[in-house]
């Protein structure tokens, strides 16, 4: 309301001042063309000639337009299609997220050739028709995808290689992200897909150069990274030692493996086996020893007694942990075969019986066995053979046996 108000003061205001000016600024126009003339007075013949003005612009604008009708009917058209473009390809995209695969398919290919965004269509189709197990029209739907937009290598590979890992179809779908990989080595999603081309494939070396990339993107957990970590060496610690010979391949995963595995008592273990086969018992007893002062387990105390690197200085370790743990069973059986080693016939009974107090076990009844039958003490011997039989029974399953019944 105060708008109006004002605008009509404005107006009277001006009109005043036209006023004024038209009584304080007489004159005339006069237009004379032979004979004839015409005269008026200065205002109206101001107000004729903008009044012409006006006209003459509209009418000059009109017959501008009036050249190129094709062109504009043309531009009118294409605006028209690309709106139903549009309107097809949202149709499709929200078929595609309920599911329904064929009409997503058929919309958004349909509306593909009109569309601003044809990568978008030609790729959300290709996904629609793999989904109905179409797989050689959703190749077809890639390439065009690809011939539609230029600098869509990306997207369409990354598209491509994730549904190669859907078919199964592993290597392909590996060779596809290896050269995504080398344009684009820090992308996150080819990292993602990466890793699973990998473990689908069981490549643990791919594996274990991607970890610390996939770690400083935090694309994975603590807890992931280190479980798959530990697989990866596992599996190459495994691959390497079946060739005894390749002791330095060994030797070199175990040098860049990252510290908080060092302590995994099961790649410890590997190592340990990989280098006796590899005929480097010295530093697998090294390794043991520094594992044990860092981390006690019965599986390396046992693995240490098995070791034949220099029978006197293990026992003298070996005795220098029971001064800490007198009663650990595990660690009295190592003492008696270390001292087996070194020819201690009475202090490995020792060790062995006392073993067999803190815990009865059928291995180490049997060593006591093969202990006094080679002393010639065959009565115990048999009695410990008997013990070791019952204990190793005790630790079977529960399974069906004979009886006088049902023979």
């Amino acid at each position: 309301m105060r708008k109006l108000i004002l605008i009509v003061v404005i107006g009277l205001a001006l009109g005043a001042l036209l006023g004024q000016l038209m009584q304080a600024l007489p004159g005339y126009w006069l237009v004379r063309v032979g004979d004839t003339s015409f005269q008026t007075s200065f205002w109206f013949g101001l107000v004729m000639l903008l009044a012409l003005f006006v006209v003459l612009h509209f009418v000059l604008r009109l017959l501008t337009r009036m050249r190129r009708p094709v062109s504009r009917l043309k531009v009118w058209n294409s605006r028209n299609r690309n709106r139903n473009a549009m309107r097809r390809t949202v149709r499709g995209l929200v078929a595609l997220a309920e599911g329904r695969w064929k009409r997503a398919e058929k919309a958004l290919t349909k509306a593909a050739d009109d569309s601003s965004t044809p990568l978008v269509n030609y790729l959300s189709a290709a996904l629609a028709a793999h989904y109905q197990g179409r797989y050689e029209q959703a190749d077809t739907l890639l390439r065009r995808a690809h011939s539609s937009t230029e600098g869509a290598d990306t997207a369409v590979g990354m598209v491509q290689a994730q549904l190669m890992l859907d078919r199964q179809q592993f290597e392909e779908a590996l060779a596809t992200l290896t050269r995504l990989e080398k344009q684009l080595p820090e992308h996150p999603q080819v990292l993602k897909l990466l890793k699973q081309a990998y473990l689908s494939v069981n490549d643990w070396e791919g594996i274990r150069r991607l970890m610390p990339r996939m770690a400083r993107q935090q694309l994975v957990t603590q807890e992931e990274r280190h479980e798959l970590e530990q697989r990866a060496y596992r599996e190459l610690i495994l691959q390497a030692a079946r060739h005894p010979g390749d002791v330095e391949r060994v030797r070199n995963l175990w040098a860049d493996m990252p510290d908080h595995l060092r302590s995994d008592v099961e790649l410890v273990g590997l190592y340990t086996e990989a280098l006796v086969r590899g005929k480097e018992e010295g530093i697998a007893e090294r390794l043991l020893r520094h594992s044990l002062k860092e981390r006690w387990d019965s599986r390396l105390v046992l693995r240490y007694g098995l070791l034949n690197v220099d029978p006197g200085r293990q026992l003298a370790y070996a005795e220098k942990w029971l001064q800490e743990r007198p009663n650990d069973p595990d660690l009295l059986l190592t003492l008696g075969r270390l001292s087996l080693r070194n020819a201690y016939w009475g202090k490995a009974q020792e060790y062995f019986e006392a073993s067999q107090r803190q815990r009865p076990s059928g291995v180490v009844c049997a060593e006591l066995a093969r202990l006094f039958a080679n002393l010639g003490e065959h009565n115990k011997s048999q009695l410990y053979y008997r013990q070791s039989v019952e204990l190793l029974d005790k630790s079977l399953p529960a399974l069906p046996q004979p009886s006088d019944s049902n023979r």
